[in-house]
């Protein structure tokens, strides 16, 4: 595999924009982004197991590992050249501890403060 592969909410403007901003900075085509609503049934279930993917986003790193939240944003902050200071903060010793948290915070958050727009597989 070649490019690292995230799941992400297309049903959410804050996803939504992350991604894109994200796809900008991409400048070496490392990541290819997949909405969670297109995942099929079988791989939903199977991912469900470990943490449901409309929770949190995920990613399939190019070495076939599996993270998620708090996890996959300081992983995809770490590709881009622009974002490795940002990375570099979240992978501090300790960083986990608040990070995952608020993470969780504002993931739970998210429609209730930035809405939820509807997907139509495009």
């Amino acid at each position: 595999m070649d490019q690292h592969i995230v799941f992400y909410d297309a049903e959410c403007p804050l996803c939504r924009s992350v991604k894109a901003v994200l796809q900008k900075l991409d400048w070496q085509n490392d990541v290819a982004w997949f909405p969670v609503q297109r995942v099929s049934r079988n791989t939903l279930e199977k991912a469900n197991a470990y943490k449901n993917m409309y929770d949190e986003i995920y990613m399939l790193t190019k070495d076939k590992k599996v993270l998620t939240g708090y996890n996959t944003v300081r992983k995809l902050l770490s590709i881009f050249p622009v974002t490795l200071p940002f990375a570099l903060f979240l992978y501090l010793p300790g960083a986990i501890v608040l990070g995952r948290p608020i993470y969780r915070f504002v993931s739970i958050r998210r429609y209730r403060w930035f809405g939820r727009v509807s997907y139509k597989g495009n």
